[in-house]
């Protein structure tokens, strides 16, 4: 289960990913939100289940949020519609595309972006389910003492 809350007039701001019954929880920020219609040559996506790729969640911390975001979707993928979920996670933004690959011959691959294209931040992780006042924090963001150093990421 998953919620938005907005924070900008018609735009979603963050993300609340819940797993019922007992948690985790995770708090994500929203940016760069490109809707399928804002997206240049995108195509149609179909009511296949997508693929999942988690991509560059390494630290102990980065395995417990790819696990949530990839349960996000169907353990039993459609192989036959050719849909590709992508989490990729860089300097700990996760980066969310999804496209789905054409073959143009037996070498050659192509691939067409079906939308949306967004980029989340990770503010909290909680053990249990949401609590803001009584919740137990594994993890979150204190941006006066993380963001001093470029080369210490916790994804």
């Amino acid at each position: 289960s998953s919620g938005i809350n907005a924070e900008w007039p018609l735009r979603p701001g963050s993300v609340v990913v819940c797993h019922l019954p007992e948690g985790p929880t995770a708090t994500f920020r929203l940016t760069s939100v490109k809707l399928k219609k804002q997206l240049k040559r995108h195509g149609n996506a179909t009511r296949h289940r997508p693929e999942v790729i988690l991509n560059n969640f390494k630290t102990r911390l980065g395995h417990s949020v790819g696990r949530m975001l990839g349960s996000l979707f169907h353990m039993d993928p459609e192989f036959k519609g050719r849909n590709v979920v992508t989490f990729h996670n860089q300097r700990d933004f996760i980066f969310l595309r999804r496209h789905r690959y054409i073959f143009k011959n037996s070498a050659r691959v192509g691939l067409q972006e079906l939308g949306p294209r967004l980029t989340l931040k990770l503010r909290r992780f909680q053990t249990g389910t949401f609590d803001t006042t009584g919740g137990e924090y594994e993890w979150y963001h204190n941006h006066k003492t993380m963001d001093v150093s470029r080369r210490t990421f916790f994804l």
